[in-house]
């Protein structure tokens, strides 16, 4: 039982059954104290906010800091040197209004939609190898190299350089047991990498969002070298992680609901629906960034002090009964807004490239594999060790 409005009772059990399963958690936490002050595995104190009133409502309140200058120290999460960090994960209002505005000039509709050809050229390219085998890992085979490749595409980085630049951001993610260190030596390897790359793109232009970046100005005004490299590394991050995770956990839903993935082959102009229900069912960050209160404020009738760290659980307030009726049931016919890509002027920037990406790599898996089912059982698939990302480890199935 929760319990845990005020002091700090309780340690969040991110043990093994969490991993395959946190919703029941979640449920718990969202009935007994959808505010909740809880103890992360690394120490760290948070507040967790699980109702999708206060969810939604934390979203848009501008007394919710992104900057970590307003925390009050206690918040351990993920240290990148200075410049990688001046990106919109990081900003308020008005740096990241000024940048925002800057950004999206850039990441418009058409070059976003101009991408699709290649999304399905790779994701083809891809599955005709995992065919020819009869089976495939699709984590490892498909919804890895999937993304890398599109950011790559889309930041412009030379076709040599690909399988490097995916290395690093392997190890970035998930480094190995024996050497945390590695991580850290990934970061900087990119880090160097972008500030060769954006160099190169100033010298010689090409069609590509960094380019694009480069040459985009307002009144005047441009992005720093510093946000410039920082706006490439967050889309780096967020574009590949959350996508290979969201790609993997919907072909998993997908095959745990035979009954939806036989209407989408039937008609595949369901499958729009299905991908934003399937967002909502396994967003792939369950966790929002962390938000710093600028002052002494409550939630949900819960008094936050300024400066504590707030976690806003999107997987919990997506299964909110309350919002969502039969929240468990996968119906991509049901209204009601997901807050998988947030809301209010945090609203992820890349959330149209997310759904294209999720459209041909799930629409194209499902066309093509008539006869696909899982090569192990469910029970034992094995899930990514965090709270913070709701991904597989791998996905073996069988394609004929």
């Amino acid at each position: 039982m929760w319990g845990c409005v005020g002091e700090m009772t309780a340690a969040l059990p991110v043990d093994a059954d969490f991993l395959r399963d946190p919703y029941p958690t979640y449920e718990q936490l969202r009935v007994q104290a959808p505010v909740c002050r809880v103890r992360l595995p690394d120490g760290s104190p948070v507040w967790l906010v699980t109702r999708y009133s206060d969810v939604r409502a934390a979203l848009a309140d501008q007394r919710l800091s992104l900057d970590k200058r307003n925390g009050d120290g206690s918040w351990q999460g993920f240290s990148l040197p200075s410049a990688l960090d001046a990106n919109l994960g990081n900003m308020d209002p008005p740096d990241h209004t000024r940048v925002r505005r800057l950004v999206s000039q850039a990441f418009t509709p058409r070059r976003v939609e101009s991408l699709r050809p290649r999304i399905q050229e790779t994701a083809d390219a891809l599955l005709d190898a995992a065919a020819a085998r009869g089976s495939a890992d699709l984590v490892r085979d498909y919804a890895g190299p999937l993304p890398v490749a599109v950011i790559c595409e889309l930041l412009g980085v030379p076709a040599a350089d690909r399988d490097e630049f995916r290395s690093w951001t392997d190890t970035m993610m998930t480094p190995p047991a024996h050497d945390r260190a590695a991580a850290a030596r990934a970061v900087g390897a990119i880090h160097a990498y972008l500030e060769k790359l954006l160099a190169a793109k100033r010298a010689e232009p090409g069609d590509d969002l960094l380019s694009a970046l480069i040459a985009v100005r307002d009144d005047g005004d441009r992005l720093s070298e510093h946000e410039l490299t920082s706006l490439a590394f967050l889309l780096l991050l967020a574009g590949y992680e959350n996508t290979v995770h969201a790609i993997g956990t919907g072909l998993l839903t997908l095959l745990r609901h035979p009954e939806v993935l036989a209407q989408v082959r039937a008609d595949p102009a369901r499958l729009t629906a299905t991908i934003e229900e399937l967002l909502r069912l396994e967003p792939p960050s369950p966790v929002v960034l962390r938000r710093f209160p600028v002052e002494d404020l409550t939630i949900g009738g819960v008094p936050i002090p300024r400066g504590e760290t707030v976690l806003l659980v999107v997987a919990a307030a997506n299964r909110d009964p309350a919002e969502f009726p039969a929240p468990e049931a996968v119906d991509p016919q049901r209204s009601g807004s997901h807050l998988t890509f947030g809301h209010g002027i945090h609203f992820c920037l890349a959330a149209s490239l997310a759904r294209t990406e999720l459209d041909v790599a799930i629409g194209t898996v499902v066309r093509r594999f008539p006869a696909l089912r899982l090569a192990v059982p469910d029970a034992e698939l094995g899930w990514r060790p965090s709270f913070r990302t709701r991904g597989l480890a791998s996905l073996p199935v069988l394609l004929t």
